[in-house]
């Protein structure tokens, strides 16, 4: 799935869409996002030593987890996070990187999903996490 086709299932829109490309892997969302350096959440974060703050890294693996939600995210849903556990942080990523995300769905009870999934940079773990969200109308 490519951008176009992503954002025919998120509302996400630039800047805030994080993720170029993601396919379902028998039932693993897999995704990527090439850090170019230019972007917004890089300006200051921190001058002369750029590192894609980990909040951000969070929202990569959540979108990442549309691919797994398309038959549920019809025309005004909206996807909202509902929480964050056991996140931890072990590796910077830094602009040239590539990242690449890799979630599943645990158990859902519709409006609500619950994921766990990492992010990593070629085999360097960089996040894992469990996360939810919600599927609301607009």
């Amino acid at each position: 799935m490519n951008r176009e086709e992503i954002m025919e299932i998120l509302p996400h829109r630039d800047p805030m869409l994080l993720v170029e490309d993601v396919e379902n892997q028998d039932g693993w969302a897999v995704g990527h996002y090439h850090v170019r350096g230019d972007e917004f959440f890089l300006q200051g974060h921190f001058p002369g030593n750029p590192i894609v703050p980990g909040v951000i890294l969070c929202e990569m693996l959540a979108q990442s987890a549309c691919v797994l939600m398309k038959d549920a995210m019809t025309e005004g849903k909206l996807p909202v996070y509902t929480g964050l556990n056991n996140v931890k942080f072990r590796s910077p990523v830094r602009p040239g990187d590539t990242v690449q995300m890799r979630c599943h769905i645990k158990r859902a009870k519709h409006p609500f999903y619950f994921a766990e999934g990492t992010v990593s940079v070629c085999d360097r773990l960089c996040v894992s996490a469990e996360f939810s969200f919600a599927i609301t109308g607009v």
